[in-house]
C-alpha cells in the first residue's frame, strides 16, 4: 500500500482524498475525504481574473488540508486545477499560494486529462458488474465545466466544454449583483441554449449515444440523488451508486428552476454552497439525459479525485 492525497481544486469547491492504494489490487482504502466550497470561479467567465477574497477562501482550504496530510503522514502528493484557473489572467498568483501552502506546485490540467481522471475514479469499481452495459459515458458536471467521456476498460474519447452550474449561473442567472430568484423563463432557455451548443460540440469528438449505461459525477448530481431520495441529510454511502430516472430528474430539475432561495436552502440535504447553483447544474444534467435519450443516471461519488489519487500510487 502507499499513502496518497489528492487535492482537486475546480471552479465551486475544493476536494481532498487521502487513502492507502494498492495498483496491484486495485484496492484504494479510503482515510479522509473531504470538501469545502470556496467559489474560486467567482466572477472569472466576467472579469477573466480570480477575485482576491476566491483566492483566500481556497489558500484557508489549503492550509486545512496541509494539517489533515500531515495528521494521515501522506507519502505522495497531487494538487490538480482545473476550468477556473486555467481560464484566469492571474493564475500564477493562485499558483504561488498553494506551493507555500502544500509544499506542491499546482497542475492545471488540460480538460481532456481532467475526463481521463474523471473516468477512471467514478468507472475502476464498476468492473464485474453484470447490471451495468458498456460502454460507459461518464459525465463530470463542475462549477465551469463538464466532461464527457465514453469508454469500456479505456477512454475511447472525451471531451471538455465550457458549461457548468457556477458559469451558466453567473452568465445567466445574475442581475444587479444578486441570482435571479427565481429565473425567468428567458434565462432558462438562455441556459438551455448554452449547453444544447456545448452537447453539439461534445458530440463532435464523443460519441454520447453509443453509451449503454450513463455515470454522473460532481456536486450536482449527488444532491439531485439526495433530493431524489429525500435524504434528512447529506449521506455519501446512500448516494453512491444510487439511480435516479430520467422522469425525477425531470421533476426535480422543474421544481428547482421554479423555487426560491429559501426552499433551495431549505432542502435538508443541500449544502449551502450549492444553493444558488443547483438549478443550473441540474438543467446541464437533464439535457445530457434528453440528448442521449438515458432512462436513468447511476449516480458516483467516486470520481476525478479518485482517478487523482490513482494516478498518484
Amino acid at each position: 500500500m502507499t499513502r496518497v492525497a489528492a487535492v482537486d481544486c475546480g471552479t465551486n469547491s475544493i476536494r481532498l482524498l487521502v487513502a492507502d492504494a494498492d495498483p496491484e489490487t486495485g484496492e484504494l482504502v479510503e482515510l479522509d475525504r473531504r470538501m469545502t466550497i470556496v467559489r474560486l470561479g467567482q466572477g472569472v467567465d466576467r472579469t477573466g481574473r480570480l477575485a482576491p477574497d476566491a483566492l483566500e477562501r481556497t489558500f484557508a482550504a489549503c492550509r486545512e488540508y496541509a494539517a489533515v496530510i500531515k495528521e494521515h503522514g501522506a507519502q505522495r502528493l497531487r494538487f490538480v486545477a482545473t476550468s477556473a484557473s486555467r481560464d484566469a489572467e492571474n493564475r500564477d498568483e493562485f499558483v504561488r499560494g498553494v506551493l507555500d501552502i502544500l509544499g506542491v506546485e499546482p497542475e492545471v490540467i488540460t480538460g481532456d486529462q481532467e475526463a481521463e481522471f474523471s473516468f477512471t475514479g467514478a468507472t475502476r469499481e464498476l468492473e464485474g458488474r453484470d447490471d451495468l452495459t458498456k460502454p460507459y459515458l461518464v459525465v463530470d458536471i463542475g462549477g465551469g465545466s463538464t466532461e464527457f467521456v465514453v469508454g469500456e476498460e479505456h477512454v475511447r474519447a472525451a471531451r471538455s466544454v465550457d458549461v457548468g452550474c457556477v458559469r451558466m449561473t453567473e452568465r445567466h442567472l445574475v442581475a444587479d449583483g444578486s441570482v435571479t430568484d427565481p429565473p425567468t423563463p428567458e434565462q432558462v432557455a438562455a441556459i438551455r441554449a448554452d449547453i444544447e451548443a456545448a452537447l453539439d460540440l461534445a458530440e463532435r469528438t464523443v460519441p454520447l449515444r453509443e453509451a449503454h449505461t450513463l455515470v454522473g459525477l460532481a456536486g450536482s448530481v449527488t444532491t439531485v440523488s439526495a433530493i431524489a431520495q429525500e435524504l434528512p441529510e447529506y449521506d455519501s454511502a446512500a448516494i453512491h451508486h444510487s439511480r435516479v430516472s430520467h422522469d425525477k430528474v425531470r421533476e426535480i430539475t422543474e421544481w428547482l428552476l421554479r423555487s426560491t432561495h429559501a426552499e433551495r436552502a431549505a432542502i435538508a440535504s443541500m449544502h449551502p454552497g450549492r444553493v444558488d447553483v443547483i438549478a443550473a447544474g441540474a438543467l446541464v444534467l437533464l439535457a445530457i439525459m434528453e440528448r442521449i435519450g438515458a432512462q436513468e443516471v447511476v449516480v458516483s461519488e467516486h470520481d476525478i479525485l479518485d482517478g487523482i489519487a490513482w494516478s498518484v500510487a
